[in-house]
């Protein structure tokens, strides 16, 4: 069991590894196109990835949700977590967006008890509390503007924490191809409405990159996927917190950018009362209430195959 723990926590790690790295591009393509562009051509150029997976899916049923209001809400989740997670990326520094993202799991502990009816007691009702004080340190409002990227953020951990919610609800009884399907054609449509709006010329170098986030996505939900079939998720969880020592160091080889005291003191805050939240929903007396634990590291931008079966708690062996 304890190797089984050690090798998914390697297989996360990796994982997030992957998607910090993915995260680059998209920095480095949103400083030259608009949010919309880069999503657009992200969702055509994962729907292989989607086909591939269309084709190996042998249970039967149609497209149809079962769910149809909460898969609609769902879909306009992550259709805006998509435009402003990249948009975030391009405007503020790697670091400081990561920790405002680091925000979805306090925001998934509330919204867990007016969609999923839990009960959120006050050891981690003051955990979210403590956690949110840290997103204000972050943000420091009065000491800088607040400006389109901050709030790009803050809608992307809002989102990211709606769609995992409603993952939570409807998970069991949607099949995985309706949760991965709807929101990459909504993305592919709506994208494409705004794109001639907003396009620019791509040359092949930048187009070539867009394939890389297709293909790094794809492979950081494969790591995903096995770690969280290899080992307990409170053991994986906790590894989307790795991706702030790769922003710090990404941003500092590529972008010039070095995180300044008070982002990292409100990076601390939030990381360590999403800890807290993580350890204390695995405690056996909050085994039946782990909207935290059961949710997804990343938030899900639609742009790619990222849905996976909700894990499950391993018993010992």
């Amino acid at each position: 069991m304890a190797n089984n723990n050690i090798r998914a926590a390697l297989m996360a790690l990796l994982s997030f590894a992957i998607y910090a790295t993915h995260d680059v591009i998209v920095k480095y393509l949103g400083a030259q196109y608009s949010p919309v562009q880069i999503v657009f051509l992200s969702v055509l150029l994962g729907f292989p990835f989607v086909t591939m997976m269309l084709i190996g899916d042998r249970s039967e049923g149609n497209l149809r949700p079962r769910h149809p209001g909460w898969t609609a809400l769902r879909t306009l989740a992550i259709v805006v977590t998509a435009v402003s997670a990249f948009h975030a990326f391009s405007a503020l520094p790697l670091a400081q967006t990561y920790a405002i993202l680091f925000a979805t799991p306090l925001l998934i502990t509330l919204l867990s008890i007016p969609i999923l009816g839990e009960t959120v007691r006050l050891r981690r009702g003051l955990a979210v509390v403590v956690g949110l004080i840290g997103v204000i340190v972050v943000l420091r409002p009065g000491q800088t503007d607040l400006g389109l990227g901050h709030l790009s953020a803050l809608a992307a951990a809002v989102g990211g924490a709606l769609n995992g919610i409603i993952v939570r609800k409807i998970g069991n009884a949607e099949r995985s191809v309706v949760l991965l399907l709807f929101p990459m054609l909504a993305n592919f449509v709506i994208m494409g409405a705004i794109l001639p709006f907003t396009y620019q010329p791509m040359p092949l170098v930048d187009f070539v990159a867009v394939g890389v986030i297709a293909l790094l996505s794809f492979l950081a939900m494969l790591c995903m996927i096995i770690a969280y079939r290899t080992g307990v998720a409170v053991v994986v969880a906790p590894m989307q917190y790795s991706q702030i020592l790769w922003a710090a160091l990404f941003g500092y080889l590529f972008f010039d950018e070095s995180p300044d005291l008070v982002t990292a003191v409100g990076a601390a805050i939030i990381i360590g009362s999403g800890l807290y939240i993580l350890f204390r929903e695995d405690n056996a007396a909050s085994a039946g209430n782990q909207p935290v634990l059961k949710s997804h590291g990343r938030p899900d931008t639609g742009t790619q195959p990222r849905f996976m079966p909700l894990p499950r708690r391993r018993t010992p062996e």
